[in-house]
Parts: structure tokens; sequence; C-alpha cells
């Protein structure tokens, strides 16, 4: 990861629309924007369905690695120029940034705006839906590919063209990927499980999670 030349390439926002055939209300389609107001629930104007599973302080923004759409494509090639940055339903792109590199805690500014890294994001269902491909939502979990979940320390206005950069390493090593083996017991390492838990900047929900899953096998 090159923190320095990093750049925000785009902004994505979205209303609610629905999902065919099913009718299902949801905030997956999303269209790209020049520039946002980001606040601590996410940017100004955009809508989380869901809220079970999307929006909140710790799920203010959603980015997905731009290098993914290459591997579902490769995976599924009738999605081949269809599986493109934005498509999936996230607020922002940065080339130069993937889950094997980014750290649950790590702090970013963005323009105006710090965030901070809380937790991977867990794929639904409406993946599926939206692209009208079966076993895409699995493939995306079982990769550990649907990106990561940030809060907003310091709101405030991004733009694409800014420049992107970190500016703290809480917890070196716990990296996206590894936090979703954790997550979907690919490991059950004891001390992999430990050291998530105790990672600076995890989400309250997901630590909350983790030790009760950690107190039931005990």
């Amino acid at each position: 990861m090159n923190e320095g030349k990093m750049r925000l390439v785009a902004i994505y926002a979205g209303s609610v629309r629905t999902l065919a055939p099913s009718g299902e209300p949801t905030g997956i389609y999303k269209l790209p924007i020049e520039m946002a107001n980001v606040g601590a629930l996410g940017i100004e104007g955009d809508v989380q369905v869901d809220k079970r599973y999307h929006g909140g302080p710790d799920k203010a923004l959603h980015q997905y690695a731009e290098v993914n759409y290459a591997r579902i494509a490769a995976a599924f090639p009738v999605l081949d120029g269809l599986a493109v940055p934005g498509s999936i339903g996230e607020n922002l792109t940065i080339p130069g940034m993937a889950e094997d590199s980014v750290c649950i805690g790590d702090v970013y500014r963005i323009g105006e705006v710090v965030v901070q890294v809380s937790e991977p994001r867990q794929p639904c269902w409406k993946i599926n839906a939206k692209y009208g491909v079966e076993g895409l939502t699995e493939f995306i979990q079982d990769q550990g590919i649907a990106g990561w979940y940030y809060r907003v320390l310091e709101a405030g206005r991004i733009q694409v063209g800014e420049s992107v950069t970190l500016q703290e390493r809480y917890n070196e090593g716990v990296t996206i990927t590894q936090a979703n083996r954790v997550i979907h017991r690919q490991t059950e390492n004891a001390a992999s499980v430990d050291r998530l838990i105790a990672a600076c900047g995890i989400a309250e929900g997901l630590k909350n999670r983790l030790i009760k899953r950690r107190e039931d096998h005990d």
C-alpha cells in the first residue's frame, strides 16, 4: 500500500430503489458524485435501507477495493463489464487499498475528513439479486473481498481527486483479510481471536459478538 500517493478517484451515493423481481427496497444502487459532505452517519443524502446490517456510526462509509472486481469477473465471466467500481454499493474508490493491506483501526485523512477502519463488510443476499447471479455473495464472503467500513472521526467535505493519507496504524497485521478469517471461522486460533477483540478501533458490535463466541466456546 502506497499511503503517500493514494487518491480518492470516486465517491458514490444513492437513494432507495427496488430490487427486481422481489420489489425489496435497497440502497445498493449508487451513482458517482464529485464531492460530498460527510458526517457521523456517512455521506449526506446517501441511504442505508436495512439498518440492522448497514449504517450507523461504525458503518458510516463503505469502501470496496477496486482490484476485487477483476477477481469477480474472472470467477463469473457473465459479469465482465458489469462488475465495475461503484456497482456493489460502496461509497469510495481509492486505488492502492485492499483487504490484505488495510488494518482494523487504521486512521486515514481524505480531504477534510478523518476516518477510522472499524470492521469488514459482511455481504448480503442483495448482491446476488442486484447482479442476477447466484453464488456471488457466497464467493465474495469465502474470498474475504467484501470491503470494509469506516467510522468518521472528523466530519467535513471530500472531493474526487483529493489525496488520502494513512495517519495512524494501531494494529499492525490485523488486516481486514485476517479479521474475515476470524469472523468466518477460517481460523479458530485463540490468539488470533483475542488479538482481533483487543484491536484498537474495532467496532463495538463485532467485538461483543466475538467475546460471546469465545465465552460460548469456553
